[in-house]
């Protein structure tokens, strides 16, 4: 079997991906998350972008993966559209970093991007097998539809501030 280089794809926020073993799907991620939707057999796989958890109350008002329900919905039916059954699909859920330093006193929208991944896969009965959420900073992140395999790297930010230098002209 001759193994073709897969096709990168890259995912900007609010968009979403679903495609079968000849893609590979990248992403970076600060407070927003990703799903990732992987079925083994079928070697098809989907993966979101979400900024904010919930759903769009405008019809047409913002792209389908900007809210993660709508996000999901779509993830979903593209899968049924593939005859791709939901249980036998394995999820990862990534993301949902701090950008800046977190307060006490709020749970930010990271947080609640990550909990509402959580809910809505437990909601739909898909098993969550791994999941890298939280922490400070941005993910990068590359799925390869191939194998299933979700890399994932936490880049920590650099919260110091530190003086601009001048140059003289």
């Amino acid at each position: 079997m001759i193994m073709h280089k897969p096709t990168d794809i890259f995912l900007m926020p609010g968009d979403c991906f679903v495609g079968d073993e000849q893609y590979r799907v990248r992403t970076l991620l600060g407070s927003c998350v990703s799903i990732t939707l992987w079925h083994p057999l079928k070697r098809i796989g989907a993966m979101s972008h979400f900024l904010l958890p919930g759903s769009s109350r405008k019809p047409g008002g913002a792209k389908a993966g900007t809210y993660g329900a709508d996000a999901m919905d779509y993830l979903l039916s593209e899968l049924a559209a593939r005859a791709v059954p939901l249980i036998q699909c394995q999820a990862k859920i990534f993301g949902g970093g701090a950008m800046f330093p977190r307060s006490g006193a709020m749970r930010d929208i990271g947080m609640q991007n990550g909990d509402f991944a959580r809910s809505v896969l437990q909601q739909h009965g898909i098993e969550v097998v791994s999941e890298s959420l939280f922490g400070e900073g941005h993910r990068q992140l590359i799925f390869t539809i191939r194998t299933g395999e979700v890399l994932s790297r936490q880049v920590p930010p650099d919260f110091t501030i530190t003086p601009q230098r001048r140059e003289k002209a």
